[in-house]
């Protein structure tokens, strides 16, 4: 399988793995949004919340990568700068999701 036709099937999936974690995350915002700060944390010390809006964290930004590097390619010439640009991508795409998987879960 050509790696763009990969590319383009993995961004289908993660896309619609991403609807059922949106409706989830805003049914619960909208539960959740009147709350104080205690209410708030409680809710994501819950086990489920913390492993589905894990989950949620993780799909969202590999989608975002691969939408993202789909711009570049499009829109970047140089291929260094594009090369660049996409390592950027990716190591922030693993170090943001990272961080906020242990922040949710220190709660």
């Amino acid at each position: 399988m050509h790696s763009s036709t990969k590319k383009w099937l993995f961004t289908k999936i993660s896309s619609l793995a991403l609807i059922p974690f949106y409706i989830w995350f805003i049914v619960n915002l909208v539960k959740i949004y009147d709350n104080d700060y205690q209410q708030i944390i409680d809710f994501f010390s819950t086990q489920p919340s913390k492993i589905l809006f894990s989950l949620f964290v993780v799909i969202a930004y590999f989608f975002s990568a691969l939408t993202m590097s789909e711009i570049f390619e499009d829109y970047i010439g140089d291929d260094k700068i594009k090369n660049v640009a996409n390592k950027i991508l990716n190591i922030f795409a693993i170090i943001i999701p990272i961080l906020t998987i242990i922040g949710i879960l220190n709660f």
